[in-house]
C-alpha cells in the first residue's frame, strides 16, 4: 500500500500526535495532513485521523475519575447522550459531504482549529465569568460536539470555553466534562465512519498504536516542557498546514 518511508512518516505522525495531545493538544495537525500527503483523500483521511487519536481520550477520562464521580449521574447521562447525538450528526454530515466541497472546506477547518488553539487560553479565561447562558447548555454542547464529529480539531477548546460560559466554575470539572464528552463524540463518530466505510484501516491502526506510546511519553514531558514553546510549535504547524491546504484547494 505504502512504501517504507511513508509508513515511517505515518508512525512518527501518530507518535507525535500522542505527545502533542498529552502536552497541549493539536495532534490532528499532524495526523490529518500526513494521511492526505500519503495519498488518502481528505474525507477518509479525516475519518482515519479521528480513529488514530481516539485511544488517547480514554486515558484522559480515567485521569478525572474523581471529578466525574462527584457530578450527578443524570447530568452525565444527559450530556453523554447529547454528545453522542452530536458526534453522529457531525460524522454523518462528513460522510454525505461531496469530496470537492470538503476539499474546499478543509483549509478553513484547519485555520479555525489553529485560531481556536491559539486563543484557547484567552477564550477560556474570558468565559470564566459566565453563567448567563446556562439554559443553552445542551444546545451549545450539541453544536460543539457536531463540529467535533465533523472535524475534531479544536473541539476540546470549544468544549472548555462553553462549559465556562454556561457557569461551570471549577477548572478540573470543566476538564473532566470536556474529556468525557470528547471521548463519547469521538467513539460514536468513529463508529459511524466505520459503518460508512470511511476508515483506511491499516494506517489507522498503526497510527493509533504509536499515538498511545506518544501519549505515554507526552504525559511525562508535560511536567517539564515549557508550555509556551509547545503551543508555539502547534500553532506554527497549524498555520503551515492551513496554508498548504489553501494552496492545494485553490491553486487550480
Amino acid at each position: 500500500m505504502f512504501d517504507l518511508s511513508t509508513w515511517v512518516l505515518l508512525s512518527l505522525a501518530g507518535f507525535g500526535a500522542g505527545v502533542l495531545n498529552a502536552v497541549a493538544g493539536g495532534g490532528t495537525f499532524l495526523t490529518f495532513p500526513v494521511l492526505v500527503w500519503a495519498g488518502i483523500p481528505p474525507i477518509p483521511a479525516n475519518a482515519t485521523s479521528a480513529l488514530a487519536v481516539c485511544p488517547g481520550y480514554f486515558g484522559s477520562v480515567a485521569g478525572f475519575r474523581q471529578e466525574l464521580a462527584a457530578l450527578p449521574r443524570r447530568l452525565l447521562a444527559r450530556e453523554m447522550a447529547v454528545s453522542a447525538i452530536g458526534g453522529i450528526a457531525g460524522a454523518l454530515l462528513l460522510l454525505v459531504t461531496p469530496s470537492k466541497v470538503f476539499d474546499g472546506v478543509v483549509p478553513w477547518l484547519l485555520l479555525v482549529a489553529t485560531v481556536l488553539f491559539a486563543i484557547g487560553p484567552w477564550l477560556v479565561r474570558s468565559a470564566g465569568s459566565g453563567g448567563g447562558l446556562a439554559r443553552w447548555r445542551l444546545p451549545g454542547l450539541l453544536a460543539c460536539t457536531t463540529y467535533g464529529g465533523y472535524f475534531n480539531g479544536g473541539v476540546g477548546i470549544l468544549l472548555m470555553a462553553w462549559y465556562l460560559l454556561v457557569g461551570e466554575q471549577r477548572l478540573n470539572t470543566v476538564n473532566a466534562l470536556k474529556n468525557l464528552n470528547s471521548t463519547v463524540l469521538s467513539v460514536v463518530s468513529v463508529a459511524a465512519y466505520v459503518i460508512g466505510g470511511a476508515i483506511v484501516w491499516l494506517p489507522a491502526v498503526v497510527m493509533a498504536v504509536f499515538s498511545v506510546f506518544g501519549g505515554l511519553l507526552g504525559a511525562r514531558l508535560a511536567k517539564w516542557l515549557p508550555a509556551f514553546w509547545v503551543r508555539a510549535a502547534v500553532i506554527a504547524t497549524g498555520l503551515v498546514m492551513s496554508a498548504v491546504f489553501f494552496v492545494r484547494a485553490y491553486s487550480g
